[in-house]
């Protein structure tokens, strides 16, 4: 959706409805200049794909998923991949026990699963 939008740096999308979106592979893939991103208002409860979907997000600082509905997700593979300059990720209200967590790249390829993050009980 907003795929390859490498001069966007701001999104305002707190009255847009995800409430029947299954698929969100990619939809900020290189979004290089986006720097925040208030997802706070995605409902994501039929969301069962998550690929890429933040992947090379380069200047993305802030990031709250922490009211992703993640129960009925399938795939998440490189989610983060790419997101270099993360300082603040709240995954806490992720629920990982239908599939199994492996490709957060982002997190632990770049050590920053140390920096106290909002990552539940995984």
């Amino acid at each position: 959706m907003f795929s390859g939008c490498k001069s966007l740096s701001n999104l305002y999308l707190s009255n847009f409805n995800t409430q029947n979106v299954s698929c969100m592979n990619g939809m900020f893939s290189e979004c290089k200049s986006l720097t925040n991103l208030n997802l706070s208002n995605f409902t994501t409860q039929n969301g069962t794909l998550m690929f890429d979907m933040f992947n090379k997000c380069e200047s993305l600082t802030n990031l709250d998923l922490s009211n992703f509905n993640t129960e009925n997700l399938k795939e998440m593979d490189d989610m983060l991949n790419g997101c270099k300059s993360l300082i603040n990720l709240d995954l806490s209200g992720f629920n990982t026990n239908k599939f199994l967590v492996k490709y957060l790249n982002c997190i632990w390829g770049l050590g920053i699963g140390d920096w106290g993050l909002g990552i539940g009980d995984w």
